[in-house]
């Protein structure tokens, strides 16, 4: 039942630590939490109120940069996890990530450096979010969906099981790679079917909708339906399908 807490954390009186448990120096955590067993909490996190923790996860960590790696260094702010976020066992949060109120991350799903995601958002399990994305509010990531960096997923979008997305035509190949590389855009209400590709900097239209299993090289328009490799469209978004239609509240 070892614990080890660095004596400059602030932890409420109230809140519940598993065995095993590392909290590192400078962490806030808020009342209420529940943290659960082996969970790893890094430097300078704050935690908001009533969050459950799941076992074994990692919060607030710093990247790693193999060899080769483009990316550059860079100063991270700390992880924040507002007010009632649940996160799943075996979830891995890096610093530098914000997580608004009500946010829920399922077991084995990954949020890289640089990501913000909107309250009452659902990331589901396995999904990996890449870094410096933005991610709206309500929206549903569904279970091993794979959010490409560089991405922005705005409000009450669906994004269903095993969908990719790209942000790179060069694969990997020339210096001028660095000019274009940028992830889709799925603006307000977009839906995107199970296995659907988006291709680099497509912009996926308000309320439009991509079929399950299609390709999508160029921008869709909004209230627009496209399937098909390469994606095309063949219908208006069903008026009873618009966010407009669904008395969902402003906020």
């Amino acid at each position: 039942m070892a614990r080890i807490v660095d004596p400059s954390a602030k932890i409420a009186e109230d809140v519940s630590l598993g065995d095993n448990v590392k909290i590192g120096p400078g962490v806030v955590i808020g009342k209420g939490c529940r943290i659960g067993d082996f969970v790893v909490i890094y430097a300078d996190t704050r935690i908001g109120e009533n969050v459950t923790i799941g076992d074994a996860a990692v919060i607030g960590k710093t990247p790693m940069k193999a060899a080769i790696s483009t990316l550059k260094p860079v100063e991270l702010p700390p992880a924040e996890i507002d007010a009632g976020c649940m996160i799943g066992s075996l979830v891995s949060i890096y610093r530098g990530s914000r997580l608004g109120e009500g946010v829920l991350v399922a077991d084995l799903a990954s949020v890289r450096e640089d990501v913000e995601v909107g309250k009452n958002t659902i990331v589901g399990r396995g999904v990996a979010i890449e870094n410096d994305t933005r991610i709206g509010k309500y929206v549903k990531i569904e279970t091993n969906a794979y959010v490409t960096a560089h991405t922005v997923v705005e409000d009450r979008c669906f994004i269903a099981p095993m969908v990719t997305m790209t942000n790179d035509n060069f694969l990997g190949r020339t210096e001028e790679r660095f000019k274009y590389t940028k992830g889709p855009h799925l603006r307000k209400g977009a839906r995107v079917g199970a296995n659907a590709i988006l291709m680099p900097g497509v912009v996926i239209g308000e309320d439009a909708v991509v079929g399950a299993g299609s390709v999508v090289k160029h921008d869709v328009p909004p209230r627009k339906v496209v399937a098909g490799v390469p994606a095309g469209i063949i219908k208006d978004t069903p008026q009873e399908q618009l966010l407009e239609n669904q008395g969902y509240p402003e906020d």
